[in-house]
């Protein structure tokens, strides 16, 4: 069977990429995976020029800027690839938009602060007439896209019930400290726009949080559960669990990602190999259905962590190519950044939020 783990590549490789950042996801996945596909990164800019510099020599790339703004500035720059800070984002995309010189932006998750600077990004690109579309890279997990493959085909039928359950413990970014939120607009964010890339939109979510006694800087968003609501009766259940137990202060420790779907005519199981060592450990799937033996278990060599950065790439390529919109467009993310708002005012208010009530109110 044909699980679709491979993402569609453009026909036209050579888009001039420039590269905004130069931390760990440009370092070790963006570009391995570019070069990997043939791509084309150019030009890099970064707060650090040193840091880019070596960047830029590691994955020769003709071009260091001394600041983002002189790269903003370079009219070759076809397509930009930004992987800043969230409060850093939001100020670039409206630089590019201002120019209007480069023809598509990919931006990082989450696509802005807030739900609100999220919608200002969207807007800003459509009146520029600039492709948007957000690195929401779970959706390129191969175990994932093995997941929407199974439900597109039928072979598990109707979903009853999904699970995501992370027992993980991420490393948090200095800026997190200073922005106060750590797991949901971080962590969290990839599971609930997976969900969505499954099942669509849920029309509400229950989410409750409580602080991860690991990270010593305030937050309230550590350790995270929800369940959404969908119209048809589907229940999906996440747990995004930072602490897992003392695994870091001498416990045995149990780390992994899984993903369940159960349907009425089967089940599919997933684990994910992000948080595995090393990062590159290819995610499995296994499935069956009504009158199988045995689970079916495919294998492939892919790994979320670099592999899935050439989906998220291709699919802005090719929608400037085609004239349609990018498989994870900016517009479309709005209810991915929604959603995640509408778990925070759950969880604030302990009551179960609809999706309307953050995406009507705030447009």
């Amino acid at each position: 069977m044909n699980l679709e783990i491979h993402p569609a590549l453009p026909r036209r490789k050579d888009f001039r990429i420039g590269i905004l950042g130069s931390g760990f996801i440009v370092n070790d996945c963006h570009l391995v995976a570019y070069r990997k596909a043939g791509f084309n990164p150019v030009a890099i800019a970064s707060r650090s020029r040193e840091n880019a510099a070596k960047v830029a020599e590691r994955h020769c790339i003709g071009k260091v800027y001394d600041g983002y703004g002189q790269l903003l500035d370079d009219p070759s720059i076809e397509v930009l690839d930004i992987a800043v800070p969230p409060n850093v984002q939001l100020g670039l995309i409206l630089e590019a938009c201002r120019r209007k010189s480069v023809k598509g932006i990919l931006a990082q998750k989450p696509l802005g602060m807030n739900y609100q600077e999220a919608v200002q990004a969207v807007e800003a690109c459509e009146q520029a007439g600039i492709v948007l579309a957000v690195n929401q890279n779970m959706r390129y997990d191969q175990s994932v896209r093995a997941g929407k493959a199974l439900l597109r085909n039928g072979t598990i039928g109707e979903p009853v019930f999904a699970t995501i359950d992370m027992r993980g413990i991420p490393h948090w970014m200095p800026w997190q400290k200073d922005l106060g939120w750590v797991t949901l607009r971080i962590m969290s964010i990839h599971h609930l726009d997976t969900f969505r890339y499954w099942f669509g939109d849920p029309e509400r979510i229950f989410c409750s949080t409580r602080p991860d006694p690991r990270t010593t800087f305030p937050h309230q968003d550590g350790i995270c559960t929800y369940i959404l609501e969908y119209a048809s009766g589907l229940r999906c259940v996440g747990i995004d669990d930072t602490w897992t137990g003392p695994a870091k202060e001498g416990a045995p420790a149990d780390i992994h990602i899984g993903w369940r779907i159960e349907g009425l005519n089967g089940l599919a199981v997933g684990d994910i190999g992000w948080c595995k060592t090393p990062y590159t450990t290819p995610s499995t799937v296994r499935y069956g259905a009504r009158g199988d033996a045995a689970f079916h278990q495919p294998k492939w060599n892919e790994s979320w962590f670099p592999d899935a950065f050439i989906g998220t790439m291709s699919q802005i390529l090719i929608a400037i190519e085609s004239d349609t919109e990018p498989a994870i467009g900016g517009r479309d993310n709005l209810q991915t950044m929604a959603l995640v708002e509408a778990a925070y005012k759950s969880a604030d208010e302990h009551r179960a939020v609809g999706l309307s009530e953050i995406s009507s109110v705030q447009k």
